[in-house]
């Protein structure tokens, strides 16, 4: 999201309260744990896990990108998303009327840290049982053609990245950091839906799993 959209978001909704701090719980590391890094990009966030750890034919990217060790994953606004230079009026687009959704994938290898160094990372740990929740979550967020395969978009927006088609629909109370959150709930992770990625990261901050304590 731009600023001018941010600035929207915040206008619109600077009444919301984020949620009471004694509803997060400390988060530990099962012996099965699946690692997930909530990756921020400035007024967007995403997560990253192992392509290892998802199921060949889940997802089309794994397939379309076999060497990859691990796969980002956001969403959002369709036509923003895509945009090399969206501008103003794709931002208030997205955000007042209810928009096609796109998912972008990014296949890299080496440590997450390494490849979004300007990002902040929080890792959290998720029980084998939550994180195939996670990756039927991400699945089901596909829109699908005819035939019942991936509808693919185009190229991503960096390094070896591609958008494909989501069923879901982009709003003002539907923003990618509520998409976020949402992946995470459907992991187990306690956190709520939260419209910026301040307000998410404030609450994953607290339950992150520590540093060395992630595989």
């Amino acid at each position: 999201m731009t600023g001018a959209a941010a600035a929207l978001l915040f206008a619109a909704l600077a009444g919301c309260a984020l949620p009471r701090a004694d509803r997060l719980a400390v988060s530990t590391s099962p012996p099965d744990a699946r690692t997930v890094y909530v990756i921020a990009h400035g007024w967007h966030t995403g997560i990253a896990v192992r392509a290892a750890d998802v199921p060949e034919g889940a997802w089309p990217a794994r397939g379309d990108f076999p060497d990859a060790e691990f796969l980002e994953v956001g969403w959002g606004d369709r036509a923003y998303y895509q945009a090399p230079d969206p501008g103003a009026w794709l931002a208030v687009r997205a955000l007042f009327w209810s928009t096609p959704g796109a998912l972008h994938f990014v296949a890299f290898n080496g440590p997450v840290e390494r490849y979004f160094p300007a990002s902040e990372i929080v890792p959290l740990a998720t029980s084998r049982e939550g994180f195939a929740r996670l990756v039927a979550y991400v699945r089901a967020s596909h829109a699908l053609d005819a035939d019942g395969g991936a509808i693919r978009l185009g190229p991503g927006q960096y390094g070896a990245s591609r958008f494909y088609a989501s069923r879901e629909q982009f709003h003002l109370f539907r923003t990618c950091n509520v998409w976020t959150a949402d992946v995470l709930r459907a992991a187990g992770v306690p956190v709520e839906p939260a419209v910026t990625a301040e307000g998410l990261l404030w609450q994953l901050r607290r339950i992150a799993t520590p540093t060395g304590a992630t595989r």
